[in-house]
């Protein structure tokens, strides 16, 4: 049988989806198919400990343009799904995540866009339905990067989107350790057109992306995107500018009643300091580290099976 380049890959990185993984999958077809597209879905599995592998198998046996790669471990949200675009084959690569946040009836506008001769198109989401503790984090993260990174990234943009197969090939030779790819997007400087969304929410299930994860994948971020900050570890930091704030507080309360404050206020100036001090200090172990991953040379993932991938792709 001869194996014939698919046109679109459609991507689709997955961690306990049990509950979205062939619905997903159906509605992605139905659109491909819709669009009069040769396509190929792969879903990246990133060590799901629930039945998501036994129900992608179920569907790559049905229908071999459905593919799997499963992952020997979770490697992070970075990871994982670049590693699956680079394994992707088609002239242009879709990039959505499982959950149904990313909605498939856009891959039809994607492809139009693509075929009109866009290079990238990313879809921006127009409003923030997250809990607020999130869009704080989201907003210093994005400030940070507006003032301080090196290229501007593009605000509210996940990474869903379609990408040509000339752009997919260039940020694979990059060999990034930790690669930020909605970042290496904007980095490459090719031309990127955009989509506004509402985005909507999670079909089933619950996200995966509590505080931590959403922090390691923003500081991440923020060092992969910026030689000039170096991250800084982050929980030393934040506790010592937090001793500072209550110090000064403290201090006023003080003032107000009339008491003395030198002590304190010399307290929150230190404080401060080595707020400060960690703060950048932690950003250039960052750095140390991504550099070290470098001379490893250590793959984005260790793959432990693929699902109806030809010889040639294994």
């Amino acid at each position: 049988m001869v194996d014939t380049l698919p046109e679109i890959s459609v991507v689709i990185p997955c961690y306990h989806e049990e509950e979205n993984a062939a619905a997903i999958a159906a509605a992605v077809i139905a659109v491909l198919e819709k669009a009069d597209a040769s396509f190929e879905l792969i879903f990246i599995d990133n060590g799901s400990r629930d039945r998501t592998v036994p129900i992608i198998h179920e569907l790559c046996a049905a229908d071999p343009r459905v593919k799997l790669i499963i992952n020997t471990r979770n490697f992070g949200q970075m990871r994982s799904p670049t590693h699956g675009i680079y394994q992707a084959r088609g002239r242009a690569v879709i990039a959505m995540c499982a959950d149904f946040q990313d909605p498939p009836a856009m891959l039809e506008q994607f492809i139009a866009r693509w075929r009109a001769g866009a290079k990238i198109v990313l879809a921006i989401r127009e409003t923030e339905r997250s809990a607020l503790w999130t869009r704080i984090v989201r907003g210093v993260g994005y400030g940070f990067m507006a003032r301080f990174a090196d290229y501007a990234v593009i605000p509210n943009a996940t990474g869903f989107g379609i990408y040509d197969r000339e752009v997919v090939d260039c940020l694979a030779r990059w060999n990034e350790p930790e690669p930020f790819f909605r970042g290496m997007l904007v980095e490459s400087g090719y031309p990127i057109e955009t989509i506004a969304f509402q985005r909507p929410q999670r079909a089933a299930g619950t996200s995966k992306n509590d505080f931590f994860r959403l922090l390691d994948f923003g500081l991440s971020g923020l060092s992969a995107s910026s030689r000039k900050l170096l991250r800084l570890p982050f929980f030393l930091a934040v506790p010592a500018m937090g001793l500072a704030i209550l110090s000064f507080l403290a201090a006023a309360c003080l003032a107000i009643a009339g008491h003395p404050v030198s002590g304190l206020l010399w307290a929150a100036a230190f404080e401060l300091q080595f707020g400060l001090l960690f703060l950048f200090l932690g950003l250039a172990g960052d750095q140390i580290r991504l550099m070290a991953e470098r001379s490893r040379n250590m793959p984005l993932v260790i793959e432990r099976e693929r699902v109806n991938f030809t010889p040639e792709q294994r």
